[in-house]
């Protein structure tokens, strides 16, 4: 059978034979053995109601073994044959060139260059999954060759519940990831209910199938790490020569060498996972590698002298390095950590002292015992960092829950007040005044027609929309606007795209609808093919994380998500091609709610009107949210768009004298 043949035929006619698991993959950690034997048998009857009765009693054995040997069932057997990866929107079998669009963006997602376990169908961070198991991918992609353009597939945790009637002007896809009732949102909730194969955890863009590779959190590294730097030196002092500490070099973490190379400082990334700092190095993410301390503190102190801009990875634990560096008094500027610790006991962060083959055997056997490790690595690994900070090192958790997991181990990160940590999200520092309260965020899109010339005219039109916004913009948004110049500018030279054609930067309502404008246009002059519009769900409207995205709020509602939940429905019905909202991402199960969206370009009058009605709410929805909340640069930015966009008319908070406050009695 053709690819065509494979993929509207969904669940094959015939069973196809066991397939051995691939011995060069890199195996998703097994999941916690949870589940009673009475909830086995209804983890695999779940399983098996896939597929017609005459295959259950091969499958049933079959499914137990995974289940036993994973912790999940995967279904590797139903996988297919085809390769995976990003194909041209016009080698799609669609009705719709939107489902086609969609079917791209899956594929991508799942494709081996891009997935941190495609085997187990999780694109990164150890347990962000497209789908649950391979027949719903078969069935998904099946629905969509079948697709009207007046029909919307919902999904429920990757399970195609089926099409819908619903107009052209609904989203072809409605997904929703892990939405539990709040009371069943803890880790081991978690654990039971995917085990069960009843809902899964999407991450932010893995289980909206926005994810472009790590050149989406290249960017957003880069700028936080540039930021940074802007922070710490003194004006005109250049960050060549000065370190930036941090560890993972899984799936998303492992942009962050190459964002230290582009921000010009040495970056010394660890990583206890031979193979992710070996796919690393390959693809020419990360300048070199090291599996040696002694050589790393030879070649460390070499850069340093020489003002080198190189990254480095360390084929170690971090705590390690931390505690070394300290001893062998090697000064680090920038101090971070990019580990899943919103998954500490499956894989997510591994304990010293402990070698990576013994980790993974007590994550199986001994997971008690595996979860004392960590939190006591964890201890060790606050306690390193309070020791350079002493010192005058810049720590800065970068949302993964690192200072979140070390308190719950005991680790000294909290402030004296005991509620917060006393070192800042990068949000709270960077992210969030810098950049999401004046509307700049994570825009990103993808050339359809997989030609690497259609990506290098986006660029331009990009960077010519950017110039020309650039010298109308008022002083406070001009740092930003330079940056994302700067970063359009150099984005070819950087070799940033891994699997499709895809491209991001940061812009706030302006330049994401001017841009997209400006590309439909192109598209209908034939100059170029489709585009698809998303962003990161990190971003200004997407996400409520009160230990991340929205920790700069400051009015009590940070641990609220009527923002995530406006965003997602003001999107649907203004005109994305898809829309989802997840429980989890990057700080963990039931720690974040947070949305998406895409959008197909295709150069028609009806995209324009779309790409103008939901990129301004998009945006301004949070700008809204956060200066309601009266922070100041977000109060600026929403009176600015009201001025430019008269229709809009936002609720302003007045400000209160602290005096009046001070002299209350209660």
């Amino acid at each position: 059978m053709n690819f065509h043949q494979q993929v509207k035929q969904g669940i094959p006619d015939e069973l196809p034979p066991a397939r051995p698991y691939p011995a060069d993959a890199n195996r998703a950690p097994k999941r916690k053995d949870i589940l009673s034997s009475e909830e086995k048998q209804l983890a695999v009857r779940n399983a098996l109601r896939y597929f017609p009765e005459k295959w259950h009693q091969e499958l049933a054995q079959e499914f137990a073994r995974e289940l036993k040997d994973f912790g999940r069932i995967y279904m590797y057997r139903f996988k297919p044959n085809y390769n995976l990866k990003a194909r041209s929107i016009d080698d799609y079998p669609a009705k719709c060139e939107q489902a086609a669009a969609i079917m791209l963006m899956i594929d991508n997602n799942l494709d081996p260059a891009v997935a941190q376990h495609p085997e187990e169908l999780i694109t990164y961070g150890g347990n962000g999954a497209v789908f649950q198991n391979w027949a719903q991918y078969l069935l998904t992609m099946k629905y969509l060759s079948e697709m009207e353009s007046d029909q919307t597939l919902h999904l429920y945790s990757g399970h195609p519940m089926g099409l819908f009637p619903s107009s052209e002007d609904a989203p072809r896809v409605v997904v929703t990831n892990g939405m539990m009732i709040p009371n069943y949102s803890k880790p081991d909730d978690w654990e039971r209910f995917n085990a069960l194969g009843v809902t899964q955890y999407g991450q932010m863009t893995a289980g909206s199938f926005m994810y472009i590779g790590p050149q989406g959190i290249v960017h957003g590294t880069t700028i936080t790490v540039m930021n940074a730097f802007r922070k710490v030196l003194e004006k005109g002092q250049s960050p060549k020569g000065k370190i930036f500490l941090t560890a993972g070099l899984g799936g998303m973490s492992g942009a962050q060498p190459k964002a230290g190379n582009i921000a010009n400082c040495i970056t010394v990334c660890a990583e206890v996972n031979p193979k992710a700092a070996t796919k690393r190095h390959q693809q020419g993410w990360v300048d070199e590698l090291i599996d040696d301390m002694e050589q790393l503190i030879t070649r460390v102190r070499e850069a340093q002298a020489n003002e080198e801009v190189v990254s480095i990875a360390f084929i170690g634990n971090v705590v390690d390095v931390w505690e070394t560096f300290y001893e062998k008094e090697i000064f680090v500027h920038l101090g971070s950590d990019q580990t899943s610790l919103h998954n500490p006991w499956s894989g997510g962060y591994y304990p010293v002292d402990i070698s990576y083959e013994e980790s993974n055997r007590l994550i199986r056997e001994e997971p008690e015992v595996f979860k004392v490790k960590v939190q006591e690595s964890l201890r060790r690994h606050a306690a390193a960092v309070n020791r350079h900070t002493a010192r005058g090192t810049y720590f800065f958790d970068y949302g993964n829950a690192f200072l979140l997991e070390a308190s719950r181990a005991g680790g000294d990160v909290m402030a004296e007040n005991g509620v917060d940590f006393k070192y800042p999200s990068y949000v709270q520092d960077i992210l969030g005044p810098m950049c999401f309260d004046y509307g700049f965020g994570p825009f990103r899109w993808v050339c359809t027609s997989g030609n690497p010339e259609d990506l290098d005219k986006t660029d331009a039109i990009a960077a010519q929309v950017l110039n020309k916004i650039m010298t109308e913009s008022p002083e406070e948004i001009q740092q930003q606007m330079q940056d994302n110049i700067t970063w359009i500018n150099d984005a070819k030279q950087n070799k940033l795209v891994v699997g499709s054609q895809a491209r991001i930067l940061y812009a706030d309502a302006q330049g994401r609808m001017e841009i997209a404008k400006a590309f439909n246009d192109a598209i209908k002059r034939g100059e170029i093919g489709p585009v698809v519009l998303g962003r990161d769900h990190h971003d200004v409207s997407g996400t409520d994380s009160p230990f991340r995205e929205t920790s700069n709020i400051y009015d009590g509602s940070r641990f609220t998500a009527d923002m995530a939940i406006h965003n997602v429905i003001g999107d649907s019905f203004r005109g994305a091609t898809w829309v989802s909202i997840h429980n989890g991402g990057g700080v963990g199960w039931g720690e974040v709610i947070n949305g998406g969206f895409g959008m197909l370009l295709d150069g028609s009058e009806n995209a324009e009107r779309r790409l103008k009605s939901m990129l301004l709410f998009d945006v301004n929805n949070g700008i809204a949210r956060r200066s309601w909340a009266r922070n100041e640069e977000a109060n600026f930015a929403i009176k600015r768009e009201m001025e430019r966009t008269p229709r809009l008319k936002v609720t302003l908070a007045n400000l209160v004298d602290d005096n009046i406050l001070e002299n209350l009695t209660f």
